[in-house]
């Protein structure tokens, strides 16, 4: 079987990962950088155009995205599509899972405890906002942010109500949430693929540190679900239709609170901390999919 990863570079764990796995099986693995892509669009043949050489012959794609590439990534993601080879990610569960409001909305109607958040067109009363996510202290979050860049913690009402008149000002696009206080700076990453949960580690902040992104110096560990916190993760990737997903949730007094859904979660923290081969289980589901 011929897989392509959809990666900016070869040398990133995760991709390093996956095409380790692969090889293991005895598939071609083959690493494109999908902003190097040219896409041929024409009535019923259409192609990519790679280094000069047409991409043929592949039976499954695994999409690495980065955010920041999001528009033209998931443009390829749906050129294969169009090619009919299957995608790991689909472009338009890739498209929902950026857009921070979007999935939020899509989480909502889903049914799902979230942290309160208020969302406006750079309103002037910024003191309302505040009330209504409980008051300070309080998460802001641009977004456009990743990986916990772009999101401060108010710690009381004249802070937050400044922290919001200067984004305002400089016409950011931010969402204000309520502050999990018995989060105690954690929250859980739960790594789905096909449905199932094939993962699960508890994040840490690190001392003074309200976010616990591994890439901020946090730390993490194995956890064990509750039924309940294994339930909500597993719907979530249900609601965003993402066949592998990264659940961020926090653990609250009125239950789990989805935070976000990744379609690109990084393999590097989740299998240091599990002991588990999730690339393994990613190629699994590439090989049921791709006939």
């Amino acid at each position: 079987m011929k897989i392509v990863v959809l990666s900016q570079n070869p040398n990133l764990y995760s991709t390093k990962r996956l095409v380790e796995a692969g090889e293991k099986k005895g598939h071609e693995m083959v690493v494109v950088d999908h902003t190097k892509c040219n896409l041929v669009i024409e009535k019923k043949k259409p192609s990519i155009i790679y280094k000069g050489q047409e991409i043929t012959d592949v039976d499954g794609v695994i999409p690495r995205i980065g955010a920041s590439v999001t528009f033209f990534g998931t443009a390829v993601v749906r050129q294969f599509e169009m090619m009919k080879v299957f995608t790991a990610t689909e472009s338009q569960a890739l498209v929902r899972s950026r857009d921070k409001l979007r999935s939020l909305q899509i989480l909502s109607r889903a049914g799902l405890g979230l942290p309160k958040t208020v969302f406006s067109n750079y309103s002037k009363d910024v003191s309302q906002i505040v009330e209504r996510v409980g008051g300070a202290p309080l998460v802001i979050k641009l977004l456009e942010g990743t990986q916990g860049l772009g999101v401060v913690l108010a710690d009381n009402q004249n802070s937050a109500e400044s922290i919001l008149e200067a984004f305002n000002g400089l016409q950011a696009r931010v969402i204000v949430q309520e502050f999990i206080k018995e989060a105690k700076g954690a929250d859980i990453r739960v790594f789905i693929v096909d449905g199932v949960v094939v993962g699960a580690m508890k994040r840490q902040g690190k001392e003074g540190e309200f976010r616990s992104n591994l890439h901020r110096g946090g730390s993490a560990n194995i956890i064990e679900l509750t039924d309940e916190e294994e339930n909500a993760a597993l719907k979530a990737a249900r609601a965003m239709g993402l066949g592998i997903a990264g659940v961020d949730l926090l653990q609250s007094a009125r239950g789990p609170l989805i935070l976000e859904v990744n379609s690109s979660p990084g393999l590097e923290g989740i299998e240091n901390a599990t002991g588990k081969n999730i690339a393994n289980h990613i190629i699994r589901y590439v090989e049921r999919n791709a006939e």
